[in-house]
């Protein structure tokens, strides 16, 4: 009996064996499979779900000022659960420029938004690069793209960008309240009620409601989505719940905190100060609220991961968290603001995490803005585009534990070291084909003008032989150089090889009738049939002949008597007694005068006699003159078109405000204007267009009065300018503002900019923190060996800062390099500065390929140099070719 129940007990045992093994062969299977999930993320054949993607952008957000620090839901989630990029930066410190390069992965130079206003979402910028942003190329491969918040500086929400299923964007700059959304093509206004107007709360419940809804209706597509929040950007609205917070926040007071004045820096440092006491009490409470409105992105982010945790793809999504740019406040004796090439506007925090990616870990590789479209198609499975210059950071989230033992010794990653910083607008070219450098602003405008007027050659007035500027003091006491039009230029070079040449003459006339001329191009009519024209229906004046003013007269003075010279004909006179008298003659004759207007001013017709004859008139403006009995003239085309009436009234405003020595001249032709303000002309298209003949043989001479598309288009972009200028000086006089220094952009703030607590109760001031001009290149390298920034600027002044050793960036060392140093950075910086490509932009050094940064090493590296002034003259010449 025992022999035969001894088998018994032996299937229970292997019941029981199976019973353990089972479990752990499943876990192992598990594990086996967690450890393979990075290995099958990357081949895109084998995966069927591809990852979603989730980037949070926040706007003006810095690292280097301690932002981050009241987000701790954020540093949570992101720094424990992914990896943080120590040595992130943005290649543009400005909104416009670096959003552009996000969506487009390219430097400035090769998108061309160049500022917040130079394209920044112009018809260029939508016709040739936003047609070739991530969304599109995403959309295409099969992702569902969507957009909430702000987009562009100068989006105006008439459209929806190519490549998002889901468009919900802020129109114009960053708002928390009284706002206006382009939801799909529909706009869509905000006012200031919490619950349903908060911009922060309104672009996370809006993007987590769509990705919800995606995963509901296509739960096998991935999802794309793009969170740009307006905070910590002004007004700097915080939610009510979070306006009491930090009441003492401090972590903007850093060692370069109101470290002023900086004579060894570039101009914009040595114009501005220290700050005062109302200055440092504002940037203590900026700090307060830019940290307060973050406390809502930090909900934000919160919510979006229990939702991926809600459901189910936390584990196949990415989530990337970064910002524009950074922010200073304070930094240098700067009130607020960003545009510097120094790390506190440079550097931006960088965190990602999703599959393959390392949780907790710290990697310090150089990561850019233009990486993000590059990474995130990568991610995708997408192409990445050749023309992008960033490259995708995927590879750096590979961890390097050796699978064998023959991978020991495997070679490091090969990645950039170095990349280029970049503001401002590009210089202007030449016709060689070299650049113009900006003029040097050492000292202020109302200082160098000051120095010009202690020259004799502008302290007299416009009579000198070749004499340009005149020094004047306007009725507020202040020096004004004013360019010399007139007499004075008879001696110039060109005007006396035109006086010499004789030149052929320019037959231009003005027109005396008082009806609407509907001639195509000045092509004239007999009165019968233009009495003929005007009983059927008005016609539409020509608008090319009253604006493309190709030449302009010049009067000068010879033997006390007046005369007008064409720039590019010769010399004619002035005032022909017998004008009036000629067109008399010919209307009684019935005989038809051909008429052409160049925009030339008051000029007689052709004359058989080339004897100079007297001035009759005073030529007060390019198209206006006083004749001997103080009645005003102006040319025909004044009188026949409205646009230039309008556009010669707005010329003779700016020469009010801004020429006082003629005042009196241009207010008398002003009302001369008024009291002639011709109507507005409706006509069709004349019946004289359909004699071609009459056509044909007129055809020489209307092309002869057209201007050049490249001119015009130089001379209508002056004007513009000219014109906002103009609207800036008269809104500054309207609100009597006196916020403003030479050359630099200022920003006043009262107790009534902020409409959210906590509240503003010190009083109006004002700061100057900026400028428009201020265009630099720079070259950031860091490696192992070196951390340094080196700069250019467009004056030609350098910058060098030796991070190690400096790291708040307080002295200039440019003055302890090496000639053979600066050449070797001003080489490299000019080659980043022509890149195009990932190839060309991207110099990788790995290993000892970077012991050629040796050079680098300043001359004095343990005796910090005494601080002194660089220029040009004190340099010298330090590479061959370089303008300075």
């Amino acid at each position: 009996m025992a022999g035969r129940g001894l088998p018994a007990p032996l299937p229970l045992l292997l019941l029981l064996l199976l019973v353990g093994v089972l479990p752990s062969a499943q876990g192992s299977s598990y594990l086996s499979g967690y450890r393979m999930r990075s290995r099958l993320q990357r081949d895109r054949h084998i995966r069927n779900v591809r990852p979603n993607i989730i980037l949070i952008l926040t706007d003006d957000q810095d690292i280097e000022l301690g932002s981050m620090q009241a987000m701790n839901k954020t540093r949570r989630i992101m720094e424990k659960g992914g990896t943080h990029f120590s040595n992130a930066f943005s290649t543009t410190p400005m909104c416009c420029p670096s959003r552009s390069s996000i969506l487009t992965g390219k430097y400035v130079h090769n998108h061309h938004t160049y500022t917040n206003n130079e394209n920044c979402s112009s018809p260029s910028w939508q016709a040739h690069h936003e047609p070739h942003t991530f969304a599109v190329h995403l959309n295409n491969s099969g992702y569902r793209t969507a957009f909430f918040g702000k987009y562009l500086n100068e989006y105006n929400g008439s459209y929806v960008p190519p490549g998002w299923r889901e468009w919900v964007a802020l129109v114009k700059n960053s708002r928390f309240y009284n706002y206006t959304l382009c939801r799909n093509g529909v706009r869509e206004k905000h006012g200031s009620d919490y619950p349903k107007d908060y911009l922060t709360d309104v672009i996370t419940n809006d993007s987590i409601n769509y990705f919800r809804m995606s995963k509901r209706m296509y739960p096998h597509r991935p999802v794309m989505l793009v969170l740009s929040h307006a905070a910590p950007h002004g007004p700097e609205d915080s939610a009510p719940q979070y306006s009491a917070a930090f009441p003492n926040a401090s972590q903007h007071i850093s060692p370069s905190y109101n470290y002023a004045p900086n004579p060894d820096k570039h101009w914009i440092l040595r114009y501005t100060g220290a700050m005062k006491p109302v200055h440092m009490q504002f940037t203590n409470m900026l700090q307060r609220r830019r940290m307060q409105t973050l406390l809502s992105v930090d909900d934000s982010v919160e919510k979006v991961y229990n939702m991926l945790v809600e459901t189910g793809e936390l584990d196949n999504t990415y989530l990337i968290y970064t910002s524009d740019h950074g922010y200073h406040i304070g930094q240098f004796g700067l009130v607020k603001g960003k545009s510097m090439p120094y790390e506190f506007d440079i550097r931006v925090p960088f965190y990602i995490r999703g599959p393959s990616v390392e949780p907790g870990a710290i990697n310090p590789h150089v990561v850019l803005n233009i990486d993000l479209a590059p990474t995130l198609l990568d991610m995708a499975g997408a192409d990445i585009p050749s023309d992008m210059d960033g490259k995708s950071i995927l590879k750096l989230l590979d961890t390097d534990r050796p699978v064998n033992r023959f991978q020991l010794n495997k070679k490091g990653k090969t990645w950039r070291d170095s990349f280029l910083v970049e503001r401002g607008k590009p210089l202007h070219k030449r016709t060689d084909g070299k650049e113009v450098a900006q003029e040097e602003n050492f000292l202020p405008k109302y200082q160098r003008v000051k120095d010009l007027c202690q020259k004799a050659e502008y302290q007299t007035p416009c009579q000198q032989p070749g004499q340009k500027w005149q020094c004047v003091e306007d009725p507020s006491g202040k020096l004004r150089l004013y360019k010399c039009k007139g007499m004075a230029s008879l001696y110039a070079p060109r005007m006396q090889a035109l006086m010499a040449s004789g030149g052929s003459q320019l037959y231009s006339s003005i027109s005396n009738s008082d009806s609407c001329n509907c001639d195509p191009m000045g092509f004239r009519t007999t009165d019968l049939k233009r009495k003929r024209l005007f009983t059927k229906k008005k016609m539409k004046p020509s608008k090319t002949v009253s604006r493309n003013r190709w030449a302009r007269s010049v009067p000068f003075e010879l033997d006390g008597d007046l005369y007008a010279v064409d720039l590019e004909e010769g010399y004619r006179p002035v005032g022909n007694s017998s004008l009036a008298g000629d067109r008399k003659t010919g209307a009684g004759n019935g005989e038809e005068d051909d008429e052409e207007f160049s925009g030339m001013g008051v000029t007689a017709g052709p004359t058989t006699s080339h004897r100079l004859t007297p001035a009759a008139s005073l030529k007060v403006t390019y198209r206006c003159s006083i004749l001997m009995n103080d009645t005003v003239k102006c040319d025909g085309g004044l009188y026949k078109s409205l646009q230039a009436w309008k556009d010669h009234k707005l010329h003779i405003e700016h020469e009010i405000e801004t020429l006082q020595t003629k005042i009196k001249n241009l207010r008398d032709v002003k009302g001369h204007l008024k009291k002639v303000r011709p109507e507005e002309c409706q006509c069709d298209t004349p019946s004289l267009l359909k004699n071609k003949e009459a056509f044909r043989l007129n055809a020489g001479r209307i092309h002869s009065i057209r201007m050049p598309s490249k001119q015009k288009k130089q001379w209508m972009q002056k004007e513009q300018k000219r014109r906002k200028k103009l609207r800036k000086l008269l809104k500054r006089l309207r609100n009597n503002d006196t916020c403003s220094m030479p050359g630099l952009t200022c920003f006043t703030h009262d107790n009534q900019h902020w409409q959210t607590a906590p509240f503003w109760t010190m009083g109006p001031f004002c700061a100057c923190t900026s400028a428009n001009n201020n265009t630099y290149w720079c070259l950031r390298t860091i490696n192992d060996t070196h951390n340094f920034l080196f700069c250019e600027f467009a004056t030609g002044f350098l910058e060098y800062f030796d991070l190690n050793t400096d790291p708040y960036q307080l002295i200039n060392a440019v003055s302890t390099l090496d000639r053979n140093a600066l050449n070797s950075m001003h080489q490299q910086l000019m080659d980043l500065r022509s890149c195009k490509g990932h190839k060309q932009c991207n110099p990788e050094k790995g290993g000892k390929e970077r012991n050629y940064f040796s050079e680098y090493r300043p001359v004095h590296r343990r005796k910090r140099p005494k601080v002194k002034k660089p220029s040009s003259k004190s340099l010298g010449q330090i590479w061959e070719g370089w303008v300075g």
